[in-house]
């Protein structure tokens, strides 16, 4: 089975304003990554449309209709102090939610195992009715909802964006069909992820001091993570990919590096071996170093690839 590649063009078009980190570049930066003879054998496709079903799975429909409404026909939209709408922002969202569910129904109807969905904008802080921190729409949870209602009754999902996916654990805080684990610096924004947020025992968090190593995420991932997963025993596992816990990314202060974004996906594709048939779905968060992107980027894919 062949590794897919999900992404589309529109997802270049969103512009959130002049000088803001979540550019254009940053996705470029990604598929350059992925345009070498390394990565010839990734069975590229488009990014559908999400549906307008598959949104309202996980979030309200005033904050789908808010959205819409407030897509600009030029210019720019403030959502928030940090998130903002161009043009072409919408169908970017859109595609973004859907290529996770394209690769929710590729892996489940058996025509690939894993699959990367090179998308913007961003998905895991929004909530079930709010968009904030760069997402419009949460990406990984849409995804994960559509695996359950395709007839999944375990999907894991792990978070190693330096920013805490608090989106994500706000749509899922009493869904016991679905784990949330997570590591992230903290303090950092947007303040939430503490230990002691468990959900239903279905969230797992492990905050990380700023300026720590390789070692203490490594220790964190082995000791909290990876079993948490283990002893949920997914039959999908799924990952909020950002890469801005890199030593070099401008907006965080973790010092981790590409290896160990190659390590921490070839463990959960050890677990995806175990428990789910091989099913493994990464899509991009973060990351706003371009060199950072190019680099974690060539080296999780490998991982997926290997």
């Amino acid at each position: 089975m062949t590794t897919l590649l999900v992404t589309h063009a529109a997802c270049l078009q969103h512009l959130p304003g002049p000088g803001h980190p979540e550019s254009p570049a940053r996705l470029q930066a990604v598929l350059e990554a992925l345009d070498n003879d390394r990565f010839a054998a990734l069975d590229r496709v488009e990014a559908p449309l999400a549906t307008r079903a598959q949104l309202e799975r996980v979030h309200e429909t005033e904050l789908i209709e808010c959205i819409a409404a407030n897509a600009p026909r030029d210019g720019f939209a403030q959502i928030d102090a940090d998130t903002v709408m161009s043009p072409a922002s919408l169908e970017a969202a859109l595609r973004a939610a859907g290529a996770v569910c394209a690769a929710v129904d590729a892996l489940i109807d058996g025509k690939n195992t894993r699959a990367f969905c090179a998308v913007r904008p961003p998905g895991h802080h929004a909530t079930h009715d709010t968009a904030m921190g760069f997402c419009l729409f949460n990406n990984v949870a849409v995804g994960a909802a559509h695996a359950l209602a395709r007839g999944l009754e375990r999907v894991a999902i792990v978070d190693f964006d330096v920013h805490h996916g608090n989106g994500t654990q706000d749509i899922f805080w009493n869904e016991p069909r679905v784990l949330y684990a997570s590591t992230h610096q903290s303090p950092l924004y947007p303040g939430t992820g503490a230990t002691h947020e468990r959900g239903v025992g279905n969230i797992v968090n492990a905050p990380l001091p700023p300026a720590s190593s390789s070692f203490a995420f490594r220790e964190a991932c082995r000791d909290i993570v990876l079993p948490a997963v283990e002893r949920f025993q997914p039959q999908l596992v799924m990952i909020s990919a950002g890469f801005d816990a890199h030593y070099l990314d401008p907006l965080a202060n973790l010092n981790l590096d590409a290896e160990d974004y190659e390590w921490i996906t070839r463990e959960l594709v050890d677990i995806a071996r175990k428990h789910a048939g091989g099913r493994l779905i990464s899509s991009l968060e973060g990351g706003y170093s371009l060199t950072a992107l190019r680099q974690s980027t060539a080296a999780h894919v490998g991982a997926l690839l290997d």
